[in-house]
């Protein structure tokens, strides 16, 4: 069975100040975390490391390295032609 957080995964950021943009993960730290960027360039969301529970997967993913640097993820969005589609935040949840 595939591991849902993989490297290259798009994401959606769901708690934090960033919550509600995208990010790709980079790499896989552990059980519990993964290395992300947006990049900062693109979405607004910095490389950063986070808890698998503040990421909510979506169907994309991209073809990167382990440990891509930030220009590797930018070229990779672009042939996948998912650039302006990261570019675009969700809204995020309101609480009541």
């Amino acid at each position: 069975m595939p591991r849902v957080f993989d490297i290259g995964r798009v994401c959606i950021k769901i708690a934090g100040r960033e919550a509600g943009r995208k990010c790709v993960i980079v790499d896989i730290v552990d059980d519990n975390f993964v290395l992300i960027t947006g990049p900062k360039a693109v979405t607004g969301v910095k490389r950063r490391r986070v808890n698998v529970k503040h990421l909510e997967p979506i169907d994309r993913k991209i073809g990167i390295t382990k440990g891509a640097s930030d220009e590797e993820v930018v070229a990779a969005l672009e042939k996948a032609g998912l650039l302006e589609e990261m570019r675009q935040p969700l809204k995020p949840l309101v609480k009541a």
